[in-house]
């Protein structure tokens, strides 16, 4: 290195004009490309949604139509049930935490991601199945897999437990026995002071 007009040695060697514009395209460039990919992400995901929604409906079609059932089809059902009129065999698909929160008397449960061990819990492909989750999501995919497999008599409940609850139809509780649900939220705010989370 060589010495300044001072005759001393120079601290840091000071960038030329050319290397500042070099590096200041460089950096632009860099924010240019981060946006790009931020925006290409966002269009992304929107195509990814859009393949959800492409998959639901395309298994949806794969139910036959007079098997997709409203929620007051399945109270009847349910009530056919209870009295012993009917062997049906109806299928909360929710998690447990769900399951446990509330659910119709006498219902299965089976999480949503496990219609691959049906074949192990019920082997008779005529056997009279209900399906439903919270709302009806989950249970087209369940529904659809179980037509896939080879059910022949799977009813697809339009809507799920969030109607049941708001038409004021029974639930139980596994902590509480039987409750009604007078104002349902798919999500409840409170306030804690604290609460222990385990």
């Amino acid at each position: 290195m060589g010495q300044n007009s001072q005759g001393m040695m120079p601290f840091f060697k000071q960038p030329a004009l050319t290397e500042l514009i070099v590096n200041k395209k460089m950096l632009l460039c860099c924010a240019a490309l981060v946006l790009t990919a931020g925006f290409s992400g966002q269009s992304f995901a929107s195509a990814l949604e859009d393949g959800e929604k492409a998959t639901l409906t395309e298994l949806k079609a794969a139910i036959p139509q007079d098997k997709i059932k409203t929620i007051d089809d399945l109270h009847a059902k349910w009530e056919e049930v209870q009295s012993g009129k009917s062997k049906a065999i109806i299928i909360d698909i929710r998690t447990e935490a769900e399951f446990d929160a509330g659910h119709i008397e006498n219902s299965n449960n089976i999480d949503s991601g496990h219609a691959y061990t049906m074949p192990k819990k019920i082997d008779d492909a005529n056997a009279e199945i209900w399906v439903t989750c919270r709302t009806k999501h989950r249970a087209t995919y369940f529904t659809a897999l179980l037509y896939k497999y080879g059910y022949k008599n799977v009813y697809l409940v339009e809507d799920g437990i969030e109607a049941w609850a708001k038409k004021g139809y029974p639930l139980v509780n596994k902590y509480m026995g039987k409750i009604e649900v007078k104002d349902y939220q798919k999500e409840l705010k409170e306030k804690y002071q604290f609460r222990e989370d385990k």
